[in-house]
């Protein structure tokens, strides 16, 4: 049963903005978007112990994280395709082709959860949820598809939005500007800034959250349309990986095609800080694929050689710099940017928060991937184990083994080039403790990720967030 009835909702979200609207110009509609009214299903997911059973000794049943945010994850993905129609079917299918397939939407998830567990907050909060209200605003959900210049200057068909784009016209006469329209005037910031915040109640999500959300997956598949041309992979979540199916340059075309799609989406938030972030790990990505690719790790791998300190801690720095950058930067970033954009603003620990969990969270993530590539194989990951020994990639395992076996240093050294170099290594990491002292600094990334979030108010979008570190331990996907 939803703890509250539609017109419950209604009413205390009216009730909470009557002092709004007389200081408002041409906010005619004083409601939420559709996507911000709707509040997150909460109830029905967390089981209490019932009263008659009050000696059981049966923990309460924990609030799943992607079952919390079902619905959400879902409209998501059914809205993000209408951000990808291109006006060449071929580009088209390409940006569409990896968000067909089932996936983990773990970062979307993370930005969505941390949204539910943040909004009420921050200082700005009253203020961003006038803007998810007010027309004019631009924070609305309608608002968010409407370009900031004329369709016809943009030029960038979608036939998914035919009214907000423009397809290419030879000749261009002068279009005299228009004056702009007036602004509404944002509420008076409250005098009594509550020294002790609370959250926002009932909880919903913010368009430009969702949005967001819808965003950071585009940046991720991205990086994966990219990463699948460098590795040559054959395979993506076990069905044929896009390069495989439209070829290296139109494979690097569509990841090009979604970064942008994703950059003109990001300038339609109206939050700089956001779009530095966000901007920032498009770098991170890049950055960390040069490092891969580098010789770094060789050159480190050398003076190890020499010193007889396999494994040591330069080999390490590289190792995980490479994973914060390739993985756990767009966590980190998108988490720290759906509390910005939930109003947190500078000296204020919320943001700070879901930075630091993002950060460990994606360290941890990235670690036990790490391991799957060893454990799992092809049953898993959809490609065969040993991968990332087949491209040269010495992970914590390997490293791991290194101080038990030195052996282990030539290998690595020569990125495991030679016949039966692979096999050598995944049998002195099969005869190592690698693999579970990977896995303990996992188990250290993820609970200090828990740790983090205990300055967050108790909700059920912060026991989702302590499920997860759990689940990115034990996980097998």
């Amino acid at each position: 049963m939803r703890r509250w009835s539609t017109a419950a909702a209604s009413t205390t979200r009216l009730s909470r903005s009557s002092d709004l609207t007389s200081v408002t110009r041409r906010c005619i509609r004083q409601k939420y978007s559709v996507l911000a009214a709707r509040p997150a299903p909460v109830a029905e997911q967390t089981t209490s112990i019932p009263p008659s059973d009050a000696t059981s000794t049966v923990p309460p049943l924990r609030p799943d994280p992607y079952t919390l945010l079902t619905p959400q994850l879902n409209q998501l993905r059914d809205r993000l395709l209408n951000l990808l129609g291109s006006a060449h079917p071929t580009l088209t299918d390409i940006a569409k082709y990896y968000f067909l397939h089932p996936s983990k939407q773990l970062r979307p998830l993370l930005v969505l959860l941390f949204s539910h567990a943040t909004n009420g907050l921050g200082r700005d909060w009253e203020l961003k949820k006038w803007a998810a209200e007010c027309e004019g605003a631009r924070g609305r959900a309608e608002e968010l598809d409407q370009p900031l210049s004329r369709p016809d200057v943009l030029n960038d068909w979608n036939p998914n939005m035919p009214d907000h784009t423009s397809s290419f016209d030879s000749v261009f006469s002068l279009i005299p500007p228009r004056p702009p329209l007036e602004p509404p005037v944002p509420p008076p910031h409250p005098s009594n800034i509550h020294s002790a915040p609370s959250l926002a109640s009932p909880s919903f999500l913010l368009p430009t959250q969702l949005r967001l959300a819808q965003i950071v997956e585009m940046i991720h598949v991205a990086s994966l349309l990219h990463d699948d041309v460098i590795d040559s992979s054959d395979l993506r979540r076990g069905v044929p990986s896009a390069p495989a199916a439209f070829g290296n340059k139109l494979t690097i075309l569509g990841g090009d095609f979604l970064l942008g799609r994703a950059s003109a989406a990001l300038s339609r938030l109206g939050e700089s800080e956001v779009t530095e972030l966000i901007a920032s790990v498009i770098a991170n990505l890049v950055e960390g694929e040069i490092l891969q690719l580098s010789k770094v790790g060789q050159v480190q791998s050398e003076k190890m050689v020499d010193a007889r300190v396999g494994g040591g801690k330069e080999s390490w720095n590289v190792y995980l710099r490479k994973t914060y950058l390739k993985t756990a930067s767009l966590m980190a970033k998108g988490a720290r940017a759906s509390v910005v954009l939930g109003g947190s603003k500078e000296g204020e620990v919320w943001k700070e928060v879901a930075y630091a969990y993002g950060r460990n969270l994606g360290i941890a993530f990235q670690l036990v991937d790490d391991i799957l590539d060893y454990e799992a194989g092809e049953a898993t990951l959809g490609k065969p184990g040993g991968a990332d020994l087949r491209l040269g990639l010495a992970t914590g395992p390997a490293l791991y083994a290194w101080e038990e076996h030195p052996e282990m240093g030539p290998l690595i050294m020569r990125k495991f080039e030679k016949d039966g170099d692979v096999e050598l290594a995944r049998d002195l990491v099969r005869r190592s403790s690698g693999v579970e002292r990977t896995r303990d600094l996992a188990r250290a990334h993820a609970d200090k990720a828990k740790e983090t979030i205990q300055l967050l108010p108790d909700s059920d979008a912060k026991i989702a967030l302590e499920v997860l570190t759990e689940r990115v331990v034990k996980r097998t996907w």
